[in-house]
């Protein structure tokens, strides 16, 4: 589904509805990094919403605070930009946000590692790969039905939205919530742990300034101005949705792809070869918005289960995605269990490490997998006792239902995959076109 981008097609998105008029203007043709920023107006847009829409925004009183206080944008952009480098705030203290978010690999994962270590010593392994936080703006808070307004609202595309693999964050702050807290990431006890050493850091009077002179008296108030801080610097358009990759010249008719490029984008778009451009959708939307190569959707596809992580040590463990074991408000619904966000494509060149349990270490062995999962599982997972492959090892069965058959997981054993070699290191190149920071020649 195309991403939206423009302000009105944005209501539907609970942090955007919020802070949208902060972040960008309404004209519908302007690309994103081009509109226009107002630190100025800041409303509650759900008063007029449907019910339905309304009651996807996030249920704490964050952004009511920020409407009361009405703190300079920009200040809690410079705060947030302070909080998310600062290593001690972890309880090691020598984790920060940026550690695993490395602006230098848009974002996301710094290494090659599965998952990264974290905890008070630095010792616990996480449970699932570092995901980037650039082109995050447009996600919205999942919900079970989403209408798209941009293709057809009365079409009902199911499971959509949410921060995180399993999509259990509403918002950019509840995100930004879970490392502070969580044990085997930045593992701070409470969130008045937090506090405290916010209280003892060199920009606290900066916190104070930005937030009031009481913003750090309460604990629990002061944790939400922190992740609201955190929210806002994830809305610097320069540094997490920049839209300067090579395709976005392209899209602009700046610079003409390659021929090997041209062919990866075909085979991309191809429903009968790649059809990756159903989940991580290439072009412009209807209303002029680039695309996040991502429809945020929630899909099973069956990934091989990574040894290597400490919690799979355990033959009992399954990440079950969004039914759990993270995500709790989903775990009686059997058919989202195995299911995970689709993440963007973006800078996805840069990434070391794929899938939710980072599985797999190169673009190409993630394409082979998507086109000989099913003709040549063997490749793939594990022989059971019997001399039989023991295909999606990482599922319990009962769940295996739920795993996607669309092409290109239509073919049976011994078919011939959608792709060929040639065309698989296409896709490869095409997909190096979707990094930031290309520069477009000058005419001479």
């Amino acid at each position: 589904m195309p991403i939206l981008l423009n302000a009105s097609s944005l209501k539907t998105t609970a942090i955007l509805c919020l802070i949208s008029i902060n972040l960008m203007s309404c004209s519908d043709k302007q690309s994103p990094q081009e509109t226009s920023t107002s630190t100025q107006q800041i409303a509650n847009k759900t008063d007029n919403m449907p019910p339905s829409k309304a009651s996807t925004v996030d249920k704490d009183d964050v952004y009511t605070m920020q409407m009361k206080a009405k703190p300079d944008f920009k200040k809690m952009q410079a705060l947030g930009r302070q909080i998310f480098f600062d290593k001690s705030l972890s309880a090691s203290g020598t984790l920060s946000c940026a550690s695993c978010h490395d602006p230098k690999f848009a974002y996301g994962s710094p290494n090659k590692l599965a998952t990264q270590m974290g905890g008070a010593d630095l010792k616990l392994m996480g449970a699932r790969a570092v995901p980037s936080l650039r082109y995050q703006q447009n996600v919205p808070p999942f919900t079970e039905h989403h209408f798209d307004e941009d293709i057809d609202e009365s079409i009902d595309q199911g499971a959509v939205g949410g921060h995180d693999w399993d999509g259990r964050a509403s918002t950019l702050h509840s995100q930004s919530a879970l490392p502070l807290l969580a044990k085997n990431e930045m593992a701070n006890l409470s969130q008045a742990n937090v506090i405290a050493k916010l209280r003892k850091s060199s920009y606290a009077t900066q916190f104070r300034d930005t937030f009031g002179t009481d913003a750090l008296n309460d604990d629990s108030k002061a944790f939400k101005w922190t992740t609201l801080a955190l929210e806002m610097f994830q809305q610097d358009p320069q540094e997490f949705y920049p839209y300067n990759s090579k395709y976005d010249a392209f899209l602009r008719g700046q610079i003409k792809l390659s021929a090997q490029e041209q062919r990866g984008l075909a085979a991309f778009n191809d429903p009968q070869k790649g059809n990756c451009a159903s989940c991580h959708v290439s072009r412009i939307s209807n209303t002029g918005g680039f695309p996040a190569f991502s429809d945020f959707g929630i899909i099973a596809i069956g990934v091989p289960r990574n040894n290597q992580l400490t919690v799979n040590q355990n033959p009992d463990y399954y990440d079950l995605g969004a039914c759990g074991p993270e995500r709790q408000d989903l775990k009686d619904k059997p058919q989202y269990c195995g299911a995970f966000r689709t993440p963007s494509l973006r800078n996805v060149a840069l990434r070391k490490a794929f899938f939710h349990n980072g599985k797999f270490n190169s673009l190409e062995q993630v394409i082979q997998f998507y086109v000989t999962r099913d003709t040549n599982p063997a490749k793939w997972y594990p022989k059971n006792k019997d001399g039989s492959v023991h295909k999606f090892d990482d599922l319990p069965k009962q769940y295996q239902g739920n795993i996607n058959l669309d092409a290109p997981f239509d073919r049976k054993l011994g078919d011939k995959p959608t792709l060929n070699d040639q065309e698989i290191r296409d896709m490869v190149v095409f997909l190096k076109t979707l990094n930031d920071g290309y520069v477009v020649k000058a005419a001479k």
